[in-house]
């Protein structure tokens, strides 16, 4: 499949060819204008489009949070057009590329197709921009953010050597769930916790993180650790190698050929996998998955503690003394306990509830206690 994004403008080829020679990403140039588009649609989303659209859909929400918040909001914003984008490509990608779906293990290691640097182009562009906003605001995100956002792009990157490209848009769609987990977060942010929708949008996360991240992407990683090992212990020298003429040598990265057949493995150059390459891939598709599995628990964790119904543990789950009580609320107490706590007469019952916010408060009562005459 040829890529079906317009060709790439001469000045912005001939800017990326020194950053593709120095790390060896052949096919850089073909896809560098994606990235750059890519990178420029969402940050104007980010600065421009996110606070003007949010202030007119949620006008008193959006203008009272707090500019942390307000920073995340049109982030999350970002990363909600962005998996939305991004998948329906990757799914158009693999539904209509042909050659892809034919590939041998050689090609899907060494072979390139249009298609498939096109959703690595606009998937790097997007990790750019998350490179750049997690490194200004590591007080807001955190070292991890910044930590994921710079493996993400040199995995992408990787594949414009071309390595796995075949599977760009495989892994890709993890972003399934993200619209999901972006609207989780909305949902709090608006007043919506506890609520139906959050009920259903909290159901259709767990669901496509589990089959999307957890069935899919493990099935898919066994298959990509298939590859690579045969790739390591493969031996140049039988059958097609690769200065076959049919490996296109000698044509230039920067020139579009007009068969899509011809241009899969022109870039196949040595057929050589090193070590620190596959290692460096493999790795990172090890510990994404381990924590995917990690926060998939987090995440039933979370939307169960949202929806858990109000409790009220009084009498024997309570604690029952004399005097005020003293416990940790959502941060500011309901209200103060007057002088009339010390009462000899009284008891006070410290009991614990949840609120539809999914918030401990705790509720003091006071019982007065009746004693017998005589």
């Amino acid at each position: 499949m040829l890529d079906p994004f317009f060709s790439p403008p001469a000045l912005i080829t001939a800017l990326a060819q020194p950053i593709a020679d120095f790390f060896g990403l052949t096919t850089l140039p073909l896809h560098a204008h994606e990235i750059l588009a890519a990178f420029l649609f969402y940050h104007t989303i980010n600065i421009y489009i996110s606070p003007l659209l949010s202030r007119y859909l949620f006008p008193q929400t959006y203008a009272s949070l707090p500019p942390r918040t307000k920073l995340n909001w049109d982030v999350h914003v970002v990363s909600l057009v962005q998996s939305c984008l991004v998948n329906v490509l990757a799914l158009w990608v693999m539904w209509t590329d042909e050659e892809r779906k034919s590939m041998s293990w050689p090609e899907r290691v060494w072979g390139y197709t249009g298609g498939g640097g096109m959703i690595q182009g606009f998937a790097a562009g997007y990790f750019l921009w998350d490179l750049v906003v997690s490194s200004m605001n590591v007080g807001v995100f955190g070292w991890g953010m910044l930590a994921h956002a710079v493996a993400a792009l040199v995995v992408f990157s990787l594949g414009f050597r071309p390595f796995v490209n075949y599977y760009g848009p495989t892994f890709i769609l993890y972003e399934l769930s993200s619209p999901f987990l972006n609207f989780h977060w909305f949902f709090d942010k608006v007043n919506l916790t506890g609520s139906r929708a959050q009920l259903y949008n909290g159901i259709l996360l767990l669901l496509t993180f589990f089959s999307c991240r957890l069935v899919w992407g493990t099935y898919q990683s066994l298959r990509v650790y298939q590859d690579v090992w045969a790739a390591l212990h493969y031996t140049p020298g039988g059958g097609l190698v690769a200065t076959d003429p049919s490996f296109g040598i000698g044509t230039s990265a920067t020139e579009k050929s007009g068969d899509a057949n011809a241009e899969m493995m022109r870039f196949a150059g040595e057929r050589v996998v090193p070590l620190w390459l596959a290692c460096t891939y493999l790795g990172s598709n090890v510990v994404l998955n381990t924590l995917n599995f990690y926060w998939f628990g987090k995440m039933i964790e979370a939307v169960k503690k949202r929806f858990q119904p109000q409790k009220e543990r009084r009498g024997s789950k309570g604690d029952v003394g004399r005097g005020p009580a003293v416990g940790v609320g959502s941060g500011n107490e309901n209200g103060r306990v007057g002088a009339a706590a010390a009462d000899a007469g009284a008891r006070w019952v410290r009991s614990e509830m949840v609120d539809g916010t999914g918030k401990s408060r705790v509720v003091l009562e006071k019982k007065v206690v009746r004693r017998r005459k005589g």
